[in-house]
């Protein structure tokens, strides 16, 4: 199907915009949603902000385009699904202070 633009109104060319952006958002939450239906809440994840090192924690939450992953150092992250990778065993950092793994049984 192809619309000609050029024979339509400013009216029309809004409408037209507005339909596409929300067309748009809507593959984008299609697409992040996919993404978050592959871990489940209490996996341990981990991600790689830049320029710090790799970060381990746990999925706690579902949001509309990210989840919410409590790091082992009690930080509170909300990251797209797409950065985010399973945290193998072998792969875990090593504990010390007050850190208390979560681990899930």
């Amino acid at each position: 199907m192809k619309v000609d633009i050029d024979k339509l109104t400013e009216a029309e060319l809004i409408d037209l915009n507005n339909r596409i952006i929300q067309r748009l958002r809507f593959l984008q939450q299609m697409r992040a949603h996919t993404s978050m239906l592959e871990f489940s809440l209490g996996e341990r994840v981990c991600f790689q902000p830049d320029g710090r090192p790799l970060i381990f924690g746990v999925i706690t939450r579902y949001n509309k385009k990210t989840v919410t992953v409590i790091t082992d150092g009690g930080e509170h992250w909300n990251i797209s699904p797409s950065a985010l990778r399973k945290a193998s065993t072998e792969a875990t950092p090593v504990e010390s202070g007050n850190v208390v793994p979560f681990h899930k049984k």
